[in-house]
């Protein structure tokens, strides 16, 4: 964040300093809502959230240098303190709107993303190709949500050229809130599928949710959407009168790739009749791929220097990452889960088993937040698991015994199989199912934490490994 008054702070919080005698000269240089992380100068909002509250910390924040602080609240401050104290309505609104003000100061062009899957990697693939030929920013982590927008926003310095921003979503309204605070000159939509189906309640909700990113969109703007979905693209044109770009394979889009081909933890595409080697694993890091053309095509970068960026890409933490874990090969997908995203990840498992001819086992952690349809999309998991030739399954959570059924009515063997009630359960269990050469799907939903597995899959390899060098010791000594 750039330096601001603090006077210009206070005008767009719509604020009132609640200290009289506070020092009303100091210059902000950044937010936090994380009393532990505060840097001298920056502004501290106290937030309430489920397990804590800010305003219990503000002391702490000023402790650190905190140029202000921000409540919906009185909080009560030693004498010896004269940091000002900010009183709004409510400080997550007041974030907000102080976001939206300071995006209206940059002279970034914003680029803002949504959909229900593939938001983070393109954002992060967006990011490692722009940042060859722009001053780039992007969200940290998912910031994807009421709070996450904002503090990305006001994370920008004004001689970015390029915002990243990522708009999530679980239940209606929210991302026009958070289009309408962006204001982006790009918005794209990857692509609309059940998720969070707990909270929209059918697929026709979730699409009407993704495609209200328009709404924010500058009038010169451009929304980029994905061409393969006619029922979005028809609802896009007909609903918004903004310019549209198409990405996808079907021979209408705008932007075309043809002949999607992926070979274990690599791929590749076909743009414009050259071929794009893709150092990641699966067809859905190909859609990815092929959606951050759409629009570095238009940012003026030629098809030769994005070719060459892609090729040195990196990895996604926890998305469709490769792992060798001793003689093992694990496909590490645990950052969340949803049916599309499941059967992205089943069907690069199914590749990589055909490469290879390792067995393929399939660590799986529940999908959350898909309401009525819980049982049965489970049930279609395990016996699409089946269908791609998965040899085991090893399920956890609340949904584990309806993956089992799906499975099992597939036509798995039920000794091919088991359910756990937890990812520990799981994690416990996993030294009796595993051989060596095998290769192992683990995904599942935020809340299953299935990245436990991944760790644990480490420790017993490292455990199997000394074991191994203990007992060569032996036989020297013999």
């Amino acid at each position: 964040m750039n330096p601001i008054r603090l006077q210009q702070l206070i005008e767009n919080v719509q604020g009132q300093p609640l200290n009289a005698d506070a020092d009303m000269s100091e210059k902000v240089t950044g937010v936090s809502i994380d009393s532990r992380t505060v840097e001298p100068g920056q502004a501290f909002f106290a937030i309430r959230g489920e397990n804590f509250d800010g305003h219990e910390y503000a002391v702490s924040a000023i402790e650190k240098g905190a140029a202000c602080v921000v409540v919906e609240r009185p909080v009560a401050l030693p004498p010896k303190y004269d940091t000002p104290v900010i009183g709004v309505d409510n400080t997550i609104a007041a974030l907000g709107r102080l976001a939206t003000w300071y995006r209206s100061q940059l002279g970034a062009t914003v680029i803002a993303i949504t959909g229900s899957v593939g938001k983070t990697t393109t954002r992060n693939l967006l990011c490692q190709v722009l940042s060859r030929f722009y001053k780039c920013r992007q969200a940290q982590k998912s910031f994807n949500n009421h709070i996450g927008v904002p503090l990305t926003i006001l994370s920008a310095q004004m001689d970015d050229d390029i915002l990243l921003l990522e708009l999530g979503s679980n239940h209606p309204g929210e991302i026009a809130v958070l289009t309408r605070m962006v204001c982006p000159d790009v918005a794209v939509i990857t692509l609309v599928s059940p998720a969070h189906l707990e909270g929209f309640g059918t697929l026709d909700a979730i699409l009407k949710e993704k495609a209200s990113i328009a709404w924010g969109v500058k009038s010169k703007g451009m929304l980029y959407i994905n061409g393969d979905q006619p029922q979005l693209v028809e609802y896009i044109k007909k609903t918004y009168a903004r310019r549209v770009t198409t990405f996808g394979t079907s021979p209408n889009c705008d932007v075309i790739g043809a002949d999607l081909r992926t070979e274990g933890s690599a791929g590749w595409l076909s743009i414009e009749g050259r071929r794009i080697s893709v150092p990641l694993a699966g067809r859905a890091n190909l859609m990815n791929v092929l959606t951050v053309w759409s629009i570095c095509r238009d940012l003026k970068i030629t098809l030769s220097d994005f070719a060459e960026a892609i090729q040195s890409i990196k990895p996604i933490a926890m998305r469709l990452q490769m792992h060798a874990i001793g003689r093992l090969t694990v496909l590490d997908d645990c950052y969340n889960a949803n049916p599309v995203s499941m059967a992205n990840a089943l069907s690069c498992l199914h590749s990589i088993g055909i490469r290879s001819g390792g067995r393929t086992v399939f660590a799986a952690g529940c999908m959350g937040e898909l309401g009525e349809q819980s049982k049965q999309l489970h049930q279609e998991l395990g016996a699409n698991a089946v269908a791609e030739g998965v040899q085991v399954i090893l399920a956890a959570g609340l949904f584990a015994q309806d993956i089992l059924s799906g499975a099992k009515q597939a036509g798995l063997p039920e000794d091919r199989m088991q359910a756990f009630e937890n990812t520990g359960q799981l994690c416990d269990n996993l030294h009796k199912w595993l051989r060596p050469d095998d290769i192992i799907l683990v995904k599942g939903s935020r809340s299953a934490g299935m990245e436990k597995a991944i760790i644990r899959l480490r420790e017993l390899v490292e455990k199997q490994e000394e074991s191994a060098v203990f007992e060569a010791e032996v036989q020297q000594r013999k």
